[in-house]
Parts: structure tokens; sequence; C-alpha cells
């Protein structure tokens, strides 16, 4: 990952990281081999270094972290979800241009 501001999540750090975090929560929910998900990768760490400290931007390999994208019924990548006090908020589904990201997070900072 190019940016030190975006966390790596697993299956088992999920729900500290996301669920109990302090801030909103941006999940990039992603695979190496998705075309879409490589394009907006510079967008999200964009994000993450621009509302650092307001936003915790974070990414989950589906293909290695299965358990809690089948519980947000995330069926397509990427998906973006925007979670606040342990709950979604705000969905993007798509390489979604940057200000339709913003948009939507600033809806919840």
């Amino acid at each position: 990952m190019a940016s030190a501001n975006v966390k790596e999540l697993t299956d088992s750090n999920f729900e500290a990281e996301v669920l109990n975090s302090e801030v909103p929560t941006l999940v990039d929910f992603w695979a190496v081999w998705c075309g879409p998900c490589k394009a907006i990768a510079p967008t999200v760490d964009a994000i993450a270094d621009a509302y650092a400290g307001r936003l915790k931007v974070a990414k989950m390999d589906v293909d290695h972290h299965q358990i809690v994208p089948q519980q947000y019924g995330v069926r397509s990548i990427p998906t973006l979800l925007i979670f606040k006090g342990g709950k979604v908020v705000g969905q993007l589904v798509g390489a979604a241009p940057r200000n339709k990201l913003e948009a939507e997070i600033n809806k919840h900072l």
C-alpha cells in the first residue's frame, strides 16, 4: 500500500479496527486481480492522507479474508463501506471518482 495512513484489515482485526473505531472508517474491499480496484487505489490513498485524524481508511483483500465481506454482503469489488459507531452508514460500489467518494464521506464526519 502506498499510504502509511491506510490500515490492512483481516477477519480477525476487523472488529477492533473498524467496529470499535472512535472515528468514522472507510473500508475498501478489494482484490489483487481487480482492475477497478487498482484504478481507485490512488484515490483511496489520497483520501487517507487528506482525512488523517478525522477518518480511518482501511483495505481488506476479499481473496484472503472472506468472513467479513460475506457478513456485509460484498458481492462485487471494489466496494467501499463507511462505518460509524459500528454500523454501515455509507456505501459506494465501483471505482467512483474522488469527488463522489468525498461527498459520501463528508456526510458522516
